[in-house]
């Protein structure tokens, strides 16, 4: 018997405050045969909604296409601020596999749901990561640069074609991201101070393209409603770099400045082998792993 395929999608949008709009633009993802929503958080400083949705490859792509639909409609990034980096309405999609799908079986759903974007809603889109026409486009930070008001003369520049669609931009959607990846961990972790300087400067302690550690992506962050900065991270592989290893820098290099770690979050959904690591050093545990977790040998 053929082993079922599924595969994981995390759409990022660019509302994080009006829950209405938000409402709408999930909507899609409800009540779907073989599509389950897991879980959305929006951010208001941020103003950026992250949703997680799981299921049958066509399903999932078929509803997240409805929902980019609605986005497109609803949000206009003339008029849209927050702290986190943005390109479009719908900002970034990726494609993760979780069973029965190979790497090369998710890109070329990506690079399917690519097309489809720029032929239902005439938006640019770049394929990046796994997905990626060229080594340069595999960062996704280096597409976005520029963000939504500087795209309109960053597509007319002849190393910057988007892979679908013409060199101008979606008037109020801008332009999207898709591609395939591994699960990665979307990190925050508060400082207590206000200077957005210390923040920054941690950030470039930790991160890979500063001479930090490797699959680390990382920037400051000001949460001006609570009075603190972040240091706001992706960590692209934690099979290779755990959690509590970034944690215990950061502290670290905080001190530096006599400033604290009030705490941290973890954003979407996040693997439970990403934990265990982290539970283990904390604890001092010997010799533990997945092997141990009463969930996991009910899963298998």
């Amino acid at each position: 018997m053929e082993e079922r395929k599924i595969v994981e999608c995390v759409p990022n949008f660019s509302e994080g405050r009006d829950m209405e709009k938000i409402e709408k633009i999930v909507a899609p993802l409800r009540g779907k045969e073989g599509v389950k929503l897991l879980n959305y958080e929006a951010d208001k400083d941020y103003n950026r909604v992250v949703v997680t949705v799981m299921g049958d490859p066509y399903a999932v792509r078929d509803a997240v296409l409805e929902s980019i639909g609605i986005a497109t409609e609803l949000i206009d990034l003339n008029n849209h601020t927050g702290e986190h980096s943005r390109m479009g309405a719908t900002d970034v999609v990726p494609f993760i596999p979780i069973k029965g799908m190979t790497v090369e079986e998710t890109v070329e759903l990506s690079k399917e749901t690519a097309r489809l974007i720029n032929e239902k809603y005439d938006i640019p889109v770049f394929l990046y990561e796994d997905s990626a026409t060229s080594p340069e486009r595999r960062n996704l930070a280096k597409i976005r640069k520029g963000q939504f008001e500087g795209m309109k003369e960053k597509l007319k520049q002849e190393e910057w074609g988007p892979d679908y669609g013409k060199r101008e931009i979606h008037p109020t959607a801008g332009v999207v991201a898709v591609g395939a990846r591994l699960p990665l961990v979307a990190y925050n972790i508060d400082l207590d101070t206000d200077n957005i300087q210390i923040a920054n400067a941690i950030a470039r302690v930790i991160r890979q393209s500063s001479g930090g550690f490797q699959y680390i992506k990382a920037g400051g962050v000001e949460i001006k409603e609570r009075g603190i900065t972040q240091v706001t991270m992706n960590i692209t592989d934690y099979r290779k770099n755990s959690i509590y290893r970034v944690f215990e820098t950061v502290k670290m290099e905080a001190k530096r400045y006599g400033v604290n770690v009030l705490g941290s979050e973890i954003v979407g959904l996040v693997p439970m082998a990403a934990l265990v690591d982290s539970a283990a050093y904390y604890l001092g545990l010997y010799g533990f792993d997945n092997d141990k977790i009463i969930e996991t040998n009910l899963m298998e």
